[in-house]
């Protein structure tokens, strides 16, 4: 399966903010969509950053909440890997988990096109292994 296919299935919307918006929205945004990670985008639409809420967390802990004042752009994590429509689940999961990271925003032609979470890769590869399995009894069995 390939991550097209995950796309199709849960939607191709990415929330994003700008990188002057500051840390506070940021949080009251992922709160409010009940999302984890939030795409900063440039004026331009592409990809600048990526902060999360393990990131604001993070850095609650270490200087308090002083950082909420502080602009997305100070905090996000600039330097994001990204992943094509065509690649496939073992790959991008491999990716995320060697990475330790759990969002990664895919890219088609320049363009951003959707994001996916470890948890829509790993619910997509355990659908396929049931298929998978499916299968094989079927076979197994004469269906």
């Amino acid at each position: 399966m390939r991550i097209e296919r995950v796309l199709r299935d849960k939607g191709g919307e990415v929330v994003t903010i700008e990188p002057d918006a500051n840390v506070g929205a940021a949080a009251k945004l992922l709160s409010d969509r009940r999302i984890g990670a939030v795409i900063v985008t440039a004026a331009d639409g592409t990809p600048a950053g990526i902060l999360s809420e393990r990131d604001i967390v993070r850095e609650l802990g270490r200087k308090g909440q002083g950082v909420l004042d502080q602009s997305v752009s100070e905090m996000m994590t600039s330097q994001i890997k990204s992943c094509a429509p065509s690649d496939a689940l073992d790959h991008v999961l491999g990716m995320m988990t060697e990475g330790r990271f759990r969002h990664m925003p895919v890219m088609e032609e320049g363009r951003m096109v959707g994001l996916v979470s470890i948890g829509d890769v790993v619910k997509a590869r355990l659908s396929e292994l049931a298929m998978e399995r499916d299968a094989l009894e079927g076979m197994v069995m004469g269906h």
